[in-house]
């Protein structure tokens, strides 16, 4: 048996956390990037009601709706636009839109919902009003990426699907800002999808996610997340979706584009609020993400002690066979998201990672502000 010394320990250590990343990319990263959807033998078209939340989007709104309204699609469809109290031009915006493309039903809310901070409130009463079963959500900073969105979104519902999600990318820009928010987007992204497709879905986005008004009136909506300003689309999916009632769509002409943030400090301030949400998962899926998050923070530190303290070219070996291996397995999962430009930054934005979690972590404790926008 050899010698329990500080150096070998830190070896077994490290061994131990790369073998956990492996296993995450092998057994469920590489599910996104191998995922076919089943083939249809025959177009099928639901009816749809797209339902759009926002509160002083009016420059939003003017440029996006139009998006929605042109669609490729024959069936029936309600584009609902949720006015949630703003002091703007939204309502004249709204007005505008109407009177010169038609096809829009527009909820202006006037009074605010007492003790239901956030999205929630103007959410639950655009589902309420919405006329079709199957609901497609996005924001009002959020455009379709293409005129097939609508259609690509609807595809995977059959006998027993209640929840479709879809990827909500943001626009390419330049700048290293941009990388990080994208990186970070795909990063989210390669773990819920993936996840889902391993039968344990835990989250959605609301730039571009789908369910039926069924399974929110059935499980009462928002109830029991109403005290918390987040959570409206990761909560609420975490709360009813499963291996058997979830699908996921991620051909590119399924996502939706969205504008990133231009400074550090309004991307930080985003993300915390986001963040905070996940401690409110169930355990299972606390743990699932747990598990990844620390073996990825600790990998780097393991193998810098295993180089001072063990064998340095055993180190560099096993961080070498690591980095292949996620490059192979990220760079074909970002073709698939149409994320390609960013397979050159996958080991910098890898490292990159191990800040994002001392920079968001405390997110997780701290009390959550009241906003949504």
């Amino acid at each position: 048996m050899p010698d329990l010394t500080p150096g070998y320990i830190i070896f077994i250590a490290l061994l131990f956390f790369t073998a956990v990343l492996l296993f995450y990319y092998f057994f469920f990263f590489a599910r996104l990037v191998f995922f076919r959807a089943r083939p249809r033998k025959s177009t099928q078209q639901h009816p749809v009601s797209i339902v759009v939340c926002g509160k002083d989007e009016a420059r939003n709104l003017a440029k996006n709706i139009p998006g929605l309204i042109f669609q490729e699609y024959t069936a029936s469809r309600q584009i609902l636009v949720v006015n949630d109290n703003s002091v703007d031009d939204s309502k004249y915006i709204l007005q505008e839109l109407n009177a010169r493309y038609g096809g829009l039903t527009v909820l202006n809310l006037q009074q605010n919902a007492q003790h239901i901070p956030g999205k929630k409130y103007p959410l639950s009463m655009g589902i309420r009003e919405a006329a079709h079963e199957i609901l497609l959500l996005t924001d009002a900073d959020c455009v379709p990426a293409t005129e097939f969105w609508l259609q690509k979104m609807q595809e995977p519902y059959e006998e027993g699907i209640d929840i479709v999600l879809g990827y909500g990318a943001y626009h390419k820009l330049p700048g290293f800002l941009n990388k990080v928010i994208r990186y970070e987007t795909f990063h989210s992204a390669l773990q819920y999808l993936s996840y889902a497709l391993a039968g344990h879905p835990y989250m959605g986005v609301g730039r571009n996610l789908s369910y039926k008004k069924n399974i929110f009136l059935k499980n009462k909506g928002f109830s029991g997340l109403n005290h918390l300003p987040g959570g409206d689309d990761d909560l609420f999916i975490n709360k009813v979706a499963n291996g058997k009632n979830t699908a996921i769509v991620i051909d590119p002409e399924a996502h939706t584009l969205s504008s990133p943030k231009r400074t550090w400090k309004d991307w930080r301030y985003q993300k915390t609020r986001h963040f905070s949400t996940s401690k409110y998962y169930k355990p299972k899926h606390q743990i699932l993400l747990g598990l990844y998050s620390l073996s990825h923070f600790l990998f780097y530190f393991l193998i810098l002690s295993c180089c001072i303290w063990y064998n340095w070219r055993i180190g560099l070996g096993i961080l070498a066979g690591k980095s292949i291996i996620q490059q192979l397995v990220f760079a074909r999962a970002m073709k698939r998201l149409n994320e390609a430009d960013l397979r050159k930054w996958v080991l910098v934005m890898d490292l990159w990672m191990v800040f994002y979690y001392l920079l968001f972590t405390p997110a997780l404790i701290k009390k959550e502000k009241k906003t949504w926008n």
